[in-house]
C-alpha cells in the first residue's frame, strides 16, 4: 500500500521504465481538514518501486501554473506514454476557476527519465469542442469536463489516441457521461473528435479512463459514484466504484450500459498493470471510502484480475478501516 502520513492521496497512473515503476498522484494536505477541498489543492506527487508493493517517494513531478494558465487552479489526474525517440510524455489535466465553474483541459508535460518534467508551452493542447461536447453554461453541470487523458498509441501504427472524461451536448443534463476521444500523429498536436460513445448510458460522467487488452480481450475501465448517476440508475440502488466494460477494440464499440461493477465504492479508480516478472494482470484502486463512512486516501497493493465469461473480476486488497 502507498499512504503519506499528512495528506490524502487519491486518483494515480503508473509507468514502467524497464527497471522501476512509477506511480504518479495527486495529493492534497491533511491541514486541509475537508478532503472535500482537496481538489483544489491538488499537486502530482511521484513514487518509485521495484516490485508493486514497497514504493520509495520522490521529488514530486508537477505543481499548478500561475494564473491565468490553464492549470492554474490545479493539476489533476493524467497518463503517461513513451514517444519513439525515448521522450517521456505525461499528459494531465489543468483546471481553472472562472466566475462560471470549473473549466478542464489537457496539456503535457516532457521528461527524458521520467524524474524532471517541463511543461509544453502549447498548452493546453486538448479541450471540449461544442461541436460534440457540452462547455460550460450550455448543460445543467457543475464544471465543463474535459479531463483524466489516457493516452496510447494506436494498434495499427496510426498515431495516438487519448480518451478523455467528458459529457456530451445533447440528453438529460443527468446522463450526458461519453467516452471522449481525440487523435494526434505526434503526441504534440492533437485533434478533438466525436465521442467514442452515445449519452444515455446511465452515468452523469464517466472518469479516469484506462483501456487495455488483458488475456485476449480489450476491456474499458472507469470509475462514477452513486451520486453521480442518472436518475434510471440510481432507481435501481446500485453502488458506485470502479466498471468494466468489455469492448470488441481498444476504440469500442464500449457497452457503457452494460458496464460491470468490479469494485464498490470503498476503493475508487482501477488501474490495469501487467507485470514485467510474470507476465500477469494486476488492478490498483484508491482506497476511498472506509467503513465508518470517512474518506481514506492511500492507494492499494496490486490486487489479481481474471476473466469470468464477460465479466472482469479482480480479487480486492485489504481496505483501511478509518481514514487514518
Amino acid at each position: 500500500m502507498f499512504a503519506l502520513p499528512d495528506s490524502w492521496v487519491w486518483d494515480f497512473w503508473l509507468a514502467d521504465d524497464g527497471e522501476r515503476y512509477h506511480l504518479f498522484f495527486l495529493y492534497a494536505s491533511r491541514a486541509l481538514h475537508d478532503p472535500d477541498a482537496r481538489h483544489y489543492r491538488a499537486s502530482i506527487g511521484h513514487a518509485v518501486s521495484d516490485d508493486l508493493e514497497e514504493w520509495t517517494r520522490v521529488a514530486d513531478a508537477l505543481v499548478r501554473g500561475d494564473a491565468p494558465a490553464f492549470d492554474g487552479l490545479a493539476t489533476w489526474t493524467g497518463s503517461v506514454v513513451r514517444h519513439p525517440d525515448g521522450t517521456w510524455f505525461m499528459f494531465y489535466t489543468g483546471t481553472s476557476l472562472t466566475p462560471g465553474g470549473n473549466i478542464q483541459r489537457v496539456g503535457y508535460a516532457t521528461s527524458a527519465d521520467l524524474m524532471e518534467w517541463q511543461k509544453s508551452a502549447a498548452n493546453p493542447v486538448a479541450q471540449a469542442d461544442a461541436r460534440w461536447y457540452e462547455t460550460l453554461g450550455t448543460g445543467q453541470w457543475r464544471e465543463e469536463a474535459f479531463r483524466d487523458p489516457w493516452v496510447f498509441a494506436d494498434l495499427a501504427g496510426d498515431g495516438w489516441h487519448m480518451l478523455v472524461t467528458a459529457r456530451a451536448n445533447t440528453g438529460p443534463a443527468d446522463d450526458r457521461g461519453v467516452v471522449g476521444h481525440a487523435w494526434s500523429p505526434d503526441l504534440r498536436n492533437w485533434e478533438v473528435l466525436p465521442p467514442l460513445s452515445e449519452p444515455g448510458q446511465g452515468f452523469g460522467h464517466l472518469e479516469v479512463f484506462q483501456v487495455e487488452v488483458v488475456d485476449g480481450k480489450a476491456v474499458l475501465l472507469f470509475s462514477c459514484t452513486a451520486a453521480d448517476f442518472a436518475e434510471s440508475r440510481r432507481a435501481n440502488g446500485t453502488t458506485g466504484g470502479v466498471w468494466a466494460s468489455p469492448a470488441a477494440s481498444v476504440l469500442g464499440p464500449f457497452d457503457i450500459a452494460g458496464a460491470q461493477l468490479v469494485t464498490d465504492d470503498s476503493l475508487y479508480v482501477g488501474r490495469l498493470l501487467r507485470r514485467r516478472d510474470d507476465g500477469e494482470w494486476v488492478m490498483f484502486a484508491f482506497h476511498n471510502i472506509a467503513p465508518d463512512g470517512s474518506f481514506i486516501g492511500s492507494i492499494s497493493d496490486p490486487m489479481p484480475v481474471r476473466w469470468e465469461g464477460r465479466d472482469l473480476r479482480v480479487t480486492p486488497a485489504a481496505v483501511p478501516s478509518s481514514s487514518r
